[in-house]
């Protein structure tokens, strides 16, 4: 009698050729996920570049000086200050709303900025000469009335304001001069 055993050994060589696929694609898959660790090791001698895939809370990325609402408060009793710093900002392209006064006098002058808004911040303050450790996060305690919308408040203080800056005047008219006295009216001091 003769026996057939021809379908073992296909089932044998079929059940090897699966076992190969399935050994490759695991190799590749461990491969993708592994290989590129290998990579970036087997350039020792080269200069490396880490890359954070976490975002963080406090900065953003370069935003047009346009987009970002300031505003500029005085915090001194020097008038015109707060025009003067917004209109150095405003030549500088950012979006300066009206200056205001401050609620509180400030010798040393403060950038403060809402969530999301501290390179803004930042680089106001390069732009003023101000130290970075004067930028601070925009929280309710800051000496300004309404900040509401505002995504950096700079309120200037004394050592800003002592710089010997020109102050911004107010146009004189031509109209011929009285002889009567002039009122007395408190001027702004923003």
């Amino acid at each position: 009698m003769h026996s057939y055993q021809g379908g073992s050994s296909w089932g044998r060589r079929f059940g090897i050729a699966v076992l190969l696929v399935v050994a490759l694609a695991v190799a590749g898959y461990i491969g993708s996920v592994v290989g590129p660790h290998f990579k970036s090791n087997a350039s020792a001698g080269s200069a490396t570049t880490t890359t954070s895939t976490h975002p963080s809370s406090t900065t953003t990325t370069a935003v047009p000086h346009a987009s970002v609402k300031v505003l500029v408060a005085n915090g001194t009793q020097e008038a015109n200050t707060a025009a003067h710093f917004s209109q150095i900002l405003q030549q500088q392209g950012w979006n300066v709303q009206t200056p205001t006064n401050s609620t509180a006098p400030a010798t040393t002058t403060s950038v403060y900025y809402a969530a999301f808004w501290q390179q803004s911040a930042t680089q106001i303050a390069s732009e003023l000469g101000v130290p970075a450790t004067a930028v601070q996060p925009l929280t309710s305690s800051v000496p300004v009335a309404n900040t509401t919308g505002m995504e950096v408040v700079v309120v200037i203080g004394s050592d800003l304001a002592g710089t010997g800056f020109p102050a911004t005047t107010v146009p004189t008219s031509t109209a011929p001069t009285s002889t009567a006295p002039a009122p007395t009216t408190t001027r702004p001091k923003a």
